[in-house]
Parts: structure tokens; sequence; C-alpha cells
């Protein structure tokens, strides 16, 4: 087992990292259990795979399990279904000293984390991540919230867990997809600011979403330390470093957006297609060669991943998905920051892109191959 800090003022925490740790959930977070009964979000799936392990493991040391039961998807963060998850934690009497289990991927951590931070003005939570995407991205680092009609994410809160237990061994439940879409968020690490890390993705890939145990465990293991430092150099997304995170989302929440946040395309697939863009971009701009774009997409080739906004038939134009960006949280003064690349391994923060010639640049790849 691998144990990462992320180390914030007087609020560090814990990720664990490991084979079968969901087994162990009752000793691992005693810390964090004040009363016989805990409750717990997870979605439909993600409790058939594995709610009865966690009551188990839970039941081992004397505690029970009160389940919120979500539908799959992003529908989930809806503010419908987070207004029924507050009044129900509401109704069993949680208290700000008590914490919530969030078993699932990142919808259901996202979900529970938000009702977690507004709830009596803020509650503990433990994420229990069940996906390769949850595991290695969205369970780590605080960042909560739920989709509006307006964009994904556009509603939330800073709101930290305060364990992570990210047991691999329940990854062996996931279809094949759903490996893809997180394993676009491990290879993200080394575009953005490790070209070693790049350089092992490129070798290993398709171990990792074989899952090959040790590759697994490397590959989150490295994942979650290379997130716990950009999250703990810069918590709130104000210095700018933790911006780097955002490589391939702007593009990618444009066409979650023109799909319609719905499985026709996978946040993580969103991303993988979004890192192609953005390493497209750069060279367009002449930041790098295009040896250095070619490597980025023949890795997101190799993982199985679509690397061709033409291949999801969109009926949109350039212009359509560059209005999405519009509405990006990141925006600032009417200034939309693209994160670019200088190379692999060297992600910056871009405040000068012509959004014209954005639309005119998703234009030309819509039409492409």
């Amino acid at each position: 087992m691998a144990v990462i800090r992320v180390e914030l003022a007087g609020r560090g925490y814990d990720v664990q990292v490991g084979h079968g740790l969901l087994g162990d959930a009752g000793s691992l977070a005693k810390d964090f259990i004040r009363k016989d009964r805990v409750a717990a979000v997870a979605d439909r799936n993600s409790h058939a795979a594995h709610g009865e392990h966690l009551e188990t493991a839970l039941g081992a040391t004397g505690v029970g399990v009160d389940w919120f039961i979500t539908e799959p998807g992003e529908g989930a963060k809806s503010w419908g279904v987070l207004e029924k998850l507050v009044d129900w934690l509401l109704e069993r009497g949680i208290e700000r000293g008590d914490h919530i289990f969030a078993l699932g991927g990142g919808v259901v951590g996202d979900l529970t984390g938000f009702a977690a931070a507004v709830l009596k003005r803020g509650c503990g939570f433990v994420q229990v991540p069940t996906t390769l995407l949850a595991q290695v991205d969205s369970s780590v680092g605080g960042k909560t919230a739920i989709n509006t009609s307006a964009g994904k994410n556009l509603v939330g809160a800073f709101h930290q867990p305060a364990l992570v237990l990210a047991d691999t061994a329940t990854l062996g439940t996931l279809p094949p997809r759903e490996m893809g879409a997180g394993y676009a968020e491990v290879i993200k690490y080394g575009i953005l600011g490790d070209a070693d890390f790049f350089a092992w993705c490129e070798a290993n890939g398709a171990k990792v979403t074989a899952r090959d145990p040790q590759a697994l465990q490397y590959a989150v293991t490295e994942s979650v330390k290379a997130k716990a430092r950009i999250v703990a150099e810069d918590e709130r997304e104000t210095t700018g470093t933790r911006a780097l995170l955002n490589l391939g989302h702007t593009f990618g929440h444009a066409l979650e957006a023109e799909t319609g946040f719905s499985d026709r395309l996978l946040h993580g697939e969103a991303v993988a297609l979004g890192m192609v863009l953005a390493a497209r971009y750069s060279a367009r701009l002449d930041y790098i060669s295009l040896d250095d774009a070619a490597r980025v997409t023949a890795a997101i080739d190799k993982a199985g991943l679509r690397s061709e906004i033409a291949a999801l038939g969109m009926n949109c134009s350039g212009a359509d998905l560059a209005a999405h960006m519009l509405h990006d949280k990141k925006m600032d003064a009417g200034t939309l920051p693209f994160i670019l690349l200088r190379g692999i391994g060297e992600a910056f923060v871009d405040k000068q892109v012509d959004m014209a010639d954005i639309a005119a640049f998703l234009g030309e790849q819509l039409q492409a191959h």
C-alpha cells in the first residue's frame, strides 16, 4: 500500500492506494466515524458492485451503513439530486463532525463533496473512488460541483476530503471504456509536467488499461503524487499552478456540452480529445513541434481512445464549440485562459488566445481525417 499525503495547512489528509483496501475500510477510516451508523452515497452500479463489501468492512467494526443511491451518469450532478441528498442527510441528523462516505466515480464524489460542503456550512466526507478517473484525479484536491444548464461544474465549492481510499481491486469491475477514460487523466500528468512519466505511459499504457496489477499500482500512485504536489502548492487555483491540471479540459468541456453531457462522450474521453487539440493548437502557434503533437496523438490512440473529433459525428461548427467555452468557469474579465504546451512535460497558461482563431482551428479539426 502507498500512502500519499496531501499537505494543506492544518487540513492535510492521506490518500491510500492499494489492492484490497476496501476490505479494511472500517479500520482505515475509524478516526472519521463517531457513531454506530454512517451515511454513504453511491450510484446504482457502484453500490451493486461494491456496496456489500463496504458494508461488511464497516460492519466488522460495529458500524452500519445507510445508503443514498443515485442513477449512474452526469445527470446525478444536478440541483434536483443535490436537494434530495441534502434533505436525506438532514433527516438522518448528520452533524458537522460527521463524515459522509462517497463510494463510486467522479460524479458520486463531486455530488457528495458538494453536499458535505454546504450541509450545516461544512461537514466531513471520505472518498472511496471506484473508477480509475476518480482514483487519479477527481477524488483528490477538493473540487466539488454540480452541473447546470449553462455548463459543467459551474456551481460548487472547494471542500477537501478527510481521507481517500483508492482500492485498485475495485477497478476489476470497470468496463474497458471506463478504464480508457480514466487512463486519459493518468497520461495527462506526464503531458503537463513529467516527460519521463509520459514516456513510461507510452511504453506501459496498454498494461494499465489491461489492469496489470503492478502497472496499475504505479500509475495510480504516481498520478496521485503529482496531483498532491500541485494541490499543496495552489489549492484554490490562485497562483496558476493548479490551472495546469485543466490541460485538455477547456476543449473537452466544449465537446461534452455539444454532446449533451451524455454517455456519447465520457469525461475522460473528452479530456483525451482535448489534450490532442491542445497539443495540435500549441503546434499551430509554434510552441511545440509537430512531432511532439503527434506523440500525444499516438499515445492517446495506443490507449484505445479517440483522437479525432470528426469521429464524433457532431453536427456543429467550430464557432459552436468555441461558444460553449464562453461559459467556462475560468473566464476572467472576458478572457479565457488555455493550457497549452511548450513541449512534452511543459504545460503553461496562455491568456492571449484569440477565440476567433480557436473557432477556425476547431472548424478545421471537425473536417479533418
